[in-house]
């Protein structure tokens, strides 16, 4: 069997439609997918239906965005009833907020004159939710950095023009609406938190004393000394593992539907809560 518990479709900033994106999964060998997708389920539905036309398994899924201690910290929840009224409520409050910050940054980006950048996201967009890689495809388009990494880290980062700061779920309070939809709390991809032991040790402590169960181990964008650092945590923390690539586009060569390194055998995956 071949695990991938967090990639992204266009109802939030991935390229491929939720049918699409199960669809290259399965031609890719991976059999049990989770749809992940930023602050919403609205793919989950389009998803489910590829995923019983083409044999592969879907796991009901999102990517809840979190603020602690002033990061930005991401949980995916893993299994979860998305016709959960707490986890909805929550993920709505969500995209409330994302459309405000939206708003906010176009407003930001025009005063450095820069004209139009909110109404390009929004249609880059399109019926999904508006997103700082829908403001950077815009921008890396007007030819104003050489790649949408660039313009990240040129216009859309803490002390850029196209920044806005907000205020996310807080950590437990995510890892709640996850638990009372009946799903697992997982802390995604820590080695890009950039936090110093000491810090990734307290974060791992709060989060596991809040409910949550699981680390992702195995990212698609860590390297094998970042694994082993995760791996460690997880033993330490006594958490349970996770792999995923975060796949979001083939153009990012390093982050492929379910090319992921074996997890270490002495972890205990999360999958083996819900095989059969």
């Amino acid at each position: 069997m071949s695990y991938d518990l967090h990639t992204h479709s266009t109802a939030s900033d991935g390229v491929y439609t939720p049918a699409q994106l199960v669809s290259c999964a399965h031609e890719s060998g991976v059999t049990h997918l989770a749809l992940t997708d930023h602050d919403c389920t609205d793919g989950l539905f389009e998803a489910q239906a590829e995923a019983s036309r083409c044999g592969l398994k879907l796991i009901p899924a999102v990517e809840i965005s979190t603020t602690w201690h002033g990061k930005s910290v991401h949980i995916v929840g893993l299994r979860i009833d998305p016709d959960s009224p707490e986890l909805k409520s929550g993920l709505a409050r969500l995209q409330s907020q994302r459309l405000t910050r939206a708003e906010e940054m176009g407003r930001n980006l025009a005063k450095k004159g820069i004209m139009g950048s909110f109404e390009a996201a929004r249609e880059l967009a399109g019926l999904g939710m508006i997103t700082r890689t829908h403001f950077a495809k815009f921008l890396a388009n007007q030819g104003l950095a050489a790649s949408v990494r660039a313009v990240f880290d040129h216009y859309l980062v803490q002390g850029k023009p196209g920044y806005v700061h907000t205020e996310w779920a807080g950590l437990e309070e995510a890892v709640g609406w996850i638990k009372g939809a009946g799903g697992v709390a997982v802390l995604a991809h820590p080695q890009r938190y950039k936090l110093t032991g000491s810090w990734l040790r307290r974060l791992l402590t709060e989060f596991k004393y809040g409910g949550g169960e699981a680390l992702e181990v195995v990212a698609g964008s860590a390297n094998i000394g970042d694994i082993q650092a995760s791996a460690f945590a997880a033993r330490r923390h006594g958490l349970m593992a996770s792999v995923g690539s975060d796949f979001h586009s083939p153009d990012h060569a390093w982050l492929k539907l379910g090319r992921l390194p074996e997890l270490p055998d002495d972890l205990n995956p999360v999958w083996s809560l819900w095989d059969e």
